[in-house]
């Protein structure tokens, strides 16, 4: 494991926080594939990505973990940003530092994301041809989780209120007025709609897995992105990529990930569902994320 650091190069002047993760007896004389893993909207590289990152390395493949910019140890002004289009950029500028690396073989990389990283890894192949195969592990498309909500039973013209939020949001903050906020996981227990919200509460905000890096909150000027952000554009036609996507079968997010298969153009795609698993519980539950990283492992090095 090796703390690096990331000069962006998406015009932000932003330095990247990563964690790259090696196997067992790595010769750094031999390029290798390597895999880009992308953190939960509101997560750090310490949580669920870092987990996600060592496992993979204990099963041979180079991973490396990062924050995104404005959030974790990245760099970056105002905090906790949550822009997509930033956030997508940010796993392009990773594969950036990749291919400085000797033992990397720029051929061979592929990435993955959990929850909206996942959303975002999938926004990235689709513009960046340098992945040469992705996944996902409970994939949110987080536009569309904002507009339409955790079950999809909103539609898309009811999330303009959140645009009105945002923007007098940004009108506030040019008048002076502190960063404004909002929640991406509850911040209470008794704020969370549902159980597997509840759960999230809990993730981010209780020993199970909280972070002084990870506050669960983000600008509320993000809403003017996010709203109207959709992390698989286009993919019925750039999305060519072969693609894993992972769900629980409890996931009151699977239609994300259903959605995502349904989409892509890619002829090589395929759906695991991890049977019992909710959203959160592929984050850390040993046995749900054993089964996932298995999955991965097969199809990142049948692929790369």
């Amino acid at each position: 494991m090796k703390n690096v650091e990331i000069e962006s190069r998406n015009g932000q002047d932003i330095t990247i926080a990563a964690v790259l993760h090696l196997p067992s007896g790595f010769d750094e004389r031999k390029p290798q594939p390597a895999i880009v893993v992308a953190h939960p909207g509101g997560g750090v590289k310490e949580q669920a990505a870092g987990l996600y990152a060592r496992k993979l390395a204990e099963q041979g493949l180079v991973a490396i973990a990062f924050d995104a910019s404005y959030q974790g140890e990245s760099t970056g002004q105002p905090r906790q940003l949550e822009n997509p289009y930033i956030r997508t950029e940010d796993i392009s500028a990773v594969i950036d530092y990749l291919t400085t690396l000797p033992h990397v073989d720029k051929e061979r990389i592929g990435a993955m994301g959990i929850c909206a990283g996942g959303g975002y890894t999938a926004n990235a192949a689709i513009n960046d041809r340098r992945i040469q195969a992705m996944a996902t592990v409970s994939a949110v498309n987080i536009g569309a989780m904002f507009r339409n909500g955790w079950d999809n039973t909103i539609q898309d013209a009811d999330a303009t209120p959140a645009l009105v939020g945002g923007s007098n949001a940004r009108t506030a903050e040019a008048g002076g007025a502190g960063t404004v906020t909002i929640p991406l996981a509850p911040l209470k227990k008794e704020d969370a709609p549902n159980a597997e919200l509840a759960e999230a509460w809990e993730y981010y905000h209780t020993p199970r897995c909280q972070h002084p890096n990870a506050p669960g909150f983000a600008t509320a000027r993000s809403l003017n992105q996010i709203i109207t952000y959709d992390a698989y554009h286009k993919a019925e036609a750039f999305l060519t990529q072969p693609l894993l996507v992972i769900a629980g079968s409890d996931a009151g997010s699977k239609w994300m990930s259903d959605d995502l298969v349904e989409r892509a153009a890619s002829k090589d795609k395929h759906a695991y569902v991890v049977e019992g698993a909710n959203h959160m519980s592929l984050y850390d539950v040993p046995k749900y994320v054993d089964e996932a990283v298995s999955s991965l492992t097969s199809f990142f090095k049948d692929r790369l």
